[in-house]
């Protein structure tokens, strides 16, 4: 007899569950996110008694010193919070042919060999077609075990079997449960497939790496809730025409959020980029009218980023202000605040901004950079090579303090910088007494900046 079924609508953002279809979620307050999943009612889906923990004092729980796993990769090992944590259940997204299997191939790869039992679950390549890439890497002979596998449950069989210490899932998407009854990569199937898989790592120390396919908007496919269940989301960024790319972590139970690891992919895969700030810094000792630069905090690292602007004088009714790398209304902004309090006009002329590198820039920090670049090309004036600009703009033109500024001052000295146009210091800023061998000049307001960078 077959089991009985019923419909259930789910909010793919939240996870909110409805009686039927309605286009807002009333919940998280999304449109178009809630579809139809059936759920099959046929009984208990298990028939073994459950234990029920039992309430301890917080005092009593004694978590002792964890020692955390180091893969080989340290710039990897940074994000994750210093290594791999028992248990750990990560999810990684990206782009489609970014590098996501390309990433952890490698990374079960050194893991391997450092004695570590791994295990590569691929519910869309064969072994064969595996084992090619591997190849291709440099790490074929790599004694990590390979499943092609779909089912769940199955895999958890495989899994109960022969006790991996770091399993990959390749990818979440693919994985589907026997007692849903709705297509591999739905709400239900990725919701329901993580939660069992989640619940083996927890019970076993297992540290599982699932790889999940993004959407148009570039978030995560499938149910929102899947990313507030793991422990750590990490998203793998670049472009295709650049070679870096860039493992942003956005969640970290283990660790701290917004750490980068910054990578360089090759024919022969990906290797770490052990400076990056040279790596943006491409053309420094040959300045150019319109360029500035400028050390960012991602994480808890700083890289030095060139700016680029071309103002130019406009031919058409409308001026045009196009943005690549930062908001398009942070430059607005900015370009309001320099006319009202720089002292030039630019309501005529069409403005063009860019961060070289294809690197995306969103703290305040860089607005004195941005500010300028943008009085550069206005003037036709090429900035000093050795120097850099740290600080961020207010709207009635006075130039405020940012944080880390004694990390920022370390790398622009260490890159070989002379001189630094930085905020004016405050009754306890110890960064402007320690100098680091670079001369540091406050400025107070934006319509300073002009005696001191020509």
């Amino acid at each position: 007899m077959n089991k009985k079924s019923k419909t259930a609508y789910v909010c793919s953002s939240c996870g909110q569950d409805y009686s039927k279809w309605r286009g807002k979620c009333d919940n998280c307050g999304a449109w178009d996110t809630i579809t139809e999943m059936r759920i099959s009612s046929g009984g208990p889906r298990s028939s073994s008694p459950q234990t029920v923990s039992q309430p301890r004092p917080l005092s009593e729980c004694k978590s002792g010193d964890t020692e955390r796993t180091k893969s080989g990769f340290d710039e990897i090992d940074r994000v994750l919070g210093g290594g791999l944590v028992k248990g750990a259940f990560i999810l990684i997204g990206g782009d489609p042919g970014i590098g996501k299997s390309t990433l952890l191939l490698q990374f079960a790869s050194r893991l391997s060999f450092t004695g570590k039992k791994v295990m590569y679950v691929t519910g869309e390549e064969s072994p064969e077609q595996v084992s090619m890439r591997a190849r291709r890497l440099g790490c074929g002979d790599s004694p990590v075990q390979v499943v092609t596998e779909t089912a769940v449950e199955s895999v958890l069989s495989v899994l109960g079997e022969h006790h991996p210490e770091v399993v990959v899932i390749d990818s979440i998407q693919t994985i589907f449960t026997e007692e849903l009854e709705s297509a591999p990569g739905s709400v239900a199937q990725v919701r329901d497939s993580a939660a069992k898989l989640l619940r083996y790592a927890k019970e076993n120390g297992t540290v599982f790496f699932l790889i999940g396919h993004v959407t148009k908007d570039g978030s995560i496919a499938g149910p929102r809730i899947l990313e507030h269940m793991v422990d750590t989301v990490l998203y793998f960024e670049g472009d295709s025409v650049y070679q870096y790319r860039m493992l942003r972590a956005v969640k970290n139970r283990f660790g701290p959020s917004g750490e980068i690891a910054l990578l360089s992919m090759s024919d022969s895969g990906l290797s770490e980029v052990s400076n990056a700030s040279e790596f943006f810094l491409t053309n420094r000792h040959n300045p150019q009218v319109g360029t500035s630069v400028v050390p960012v905090l991602e994480g808890s690292r700083v890289l030095v980023v060139e700016l680029q602007a071309l103002v130019n004088k406009s031919h058409f009714g409308l001026p045009q202000r196009v943005a690549s790398g930062i908001n398009p209304r942070k430059l607005s902004l900015l370009l309001a605040v320099i006319e009202r309090h720089g002292g030039i006009l630019l309501g005529d002329h069409d403005i063009f901004f860019n961060v070289a590198g294809g690197l995306t820039v969103s703290e305040p920090a860089a607005d004195l950079g941005i500010c300028a670049a943008v009085l550069s090309s206005f003037r036709n004036k090429p900035i000093r090579q050795d120097i850099a600009f740290i600080g961020e703009l207010g709207l009635g033109g006075e130039v405020r303090m940012v944080s880390n500024m004694q990390s920022r001052i370390k790398e622009t000295a260490h890159l070989g910088f002379k001189e630094c146009i930085v905020p004016p210091p405050g009754k306890k800023s110890d960064w402007f007494s320690t100098s680091c061998g670079i001369k540091l000049t406050p400025c107070r307001r934006i319509g300073d900046i002009q005696e001191f960078i020509f």
